[in-house]
């Protein structure tokens, strides 16, 4: 990966609405961001500690608005716990429709122009900070997708809906990658996953958990811990 790519100069967006100036706290705070369809509700968390003068941003996908996804999903809360214990600043936020944010929910469309406005809100902040994308189930099909456009310094996939979204666009992230997989996924099926997996050039790091479900019930601790040394091994200052 070039330095480019991981410093955000080849950052570029198909979302150019207006994007009031809305200030990036130096705390853990909620926010109101500007989206597509109206405001974004978000909340961005600080690491404890030193987190130095310009922490790296992990920026984290919730899944599935219809079926009861959320920035407070156990799921995406370990991914962001994950992420502020190794030292980055964590920023999950509602898709359109969801929790306070406004809009409706638009099949995957308006989903990703939320998550690229709200990449674009970092960036005007935070161009040159090393960035990070994530997500879980339908929003780790978003962050991929959104991937293209971001050029992430890594990306993290947490049970990448495969068979029930449209991956066929979906290009290999030009950066460290890390996809996480129960074996025991009632909802997406592990095979057609990990074969996917595999097939990409070169395949991402591939945590395959047994015994584990697609909500990972009593391996949150575990998948947070999986997550955290992948990001110990590929440092991002």
């Amino acid at each position: 990966m070039d330095a480019d790519a991981a410093s955000g100069r080849r950052f570029r967006f198909t979302y150019t609405g207006p994007m009031p100036m809305i200030p990036f706290p130096d705390h853990t705070a909620e926010l109101r961001l500007p989206g597509p369809a109206g405001r974004l509700q978000a909340l961005l968390e600080w690491p404890s500690g030193d987190a130095g003068v310009d922490p790296p941003i992990a920026l984290i996908c919730h899944p599935h608005p219809p079926d009861g996804g959320t920035m407070t999903n156990k799921v995406v809360s370990t991914l962001a716990k994950a992420f502020t214990d190794s030292g980055f600043i964590a920023l999950r936020f509602n898709f359109r429709g969801v929790g306070a944010s406004d809009g409706a929910y638009d099949h995957g469309r308006g989903e990703l122009a939320d998550c690229l406005a709200v990449l674009q809100w970092i960036r005007q902040h935070r161009r040159q900070t090393p960035l990070a994308l994530a997500g879980f189930s339908f929003g780790s099909w978003i962050a991929l997708k959104a991937a293209e456009q971001a050029a992430p310094a890594l990306m993290v996939s947490i049970a990448p809906p495969v068979g029930f979204r449209d991956f066929a666009d979906v290009r290999h992230p030009a950066c460290q990658w890390l996809a996480v997989q129960g074996e025991a996924d009632e909802i997406v099926p592990a095979v057609g996953v990990l074969d996917w997996l595999h097939r990409q050039q070169p395949a991402p790091e591939i945590e395959a958990m047994p015994d584990t479900g697609h909500f990972f019930h009593g391996k949150l601790v575990p998948l947070r811990e999986r997550v955290k040394t992948f990001l110990r091994e590929h440092p991002l200052r």
